[in-house]
């Protein structure tokens, strides 16, 4: 098996995750979402601008999954202030994303940095690890429910001018 390794992402790394955020992105979503509105959602959620915000928020981290010393996917993690408003649990680590690259599906590396998320969940001693997942999202879905998982209410995630549904779910460390 090839050699994999979960690194942090720097501020000198942000043209990568800018390429593997929007690649990730759309391959996921491109079949359901309009051109136009794909298009100004990935240049406004995944800018150079916009993600260097966000790896400079305190509590935000963004980690690469590397085969081989290439980036294969990626995973944002909020704990305390960073964490967004849709969250019930009080004492969580958010899951906010977690992308691999289509070369790279099917690999084990989701579950990598899935288990890399619960690690630092458990080294901050969060309860619950949260996170919100398209209601269409099938094996996304299947994926959490695996991990034990429930859903725990909804809400919008706007795509351009497109509000699409998603599941909010959580999981007891």
């Amino acid at each position: 098996m090839t050699e994999t390794q979960i690194i942090p992402v720097t501020e000198a790394q942000i043209p990568t995750l800018v390429q593997l955020a929007r690649t990730t992105f759309a391959d996921t979503f491109n079949a359901n979402t309009a051109p136009a509105d794909m298009a100004a959602f990935l240049d406004a959620a995944y800018s150079p601008k916009q993600l260097t915000q966000e790896l400079r928020t305190p509590g935000t981290t963004f980690w690469f999954i590397t085969v081989a010393g290439t980036p294969a996917g990626y995973l944002k993690l909020n704990v305390d202030a960073a964490v967004t408003a849709d969250v019930q649990a009080k004492n969580a680590l958010e899951l906010e994303r977690i992308y691999i690259l289509p070369a790279y599906k099917h690999q084990g590396l989701g579950s990598k940095l899935y288990a890399h998320a619960l690690k630092m969940a458990k080294d901050l001693h969060k309860d619950t690890i949260a996170l919100g997942v398209w209601e269409h999202n099938e094996p996304a879905k299947a994926f959490y429910a695996a991990r034990g998982f429930h859903k725990v209410g909804e809400h919008a995630f706007v795509v351009g001018s497109d509000p699409q549904h998603d599941w909010l779910m959580e999981a007891a460390v």
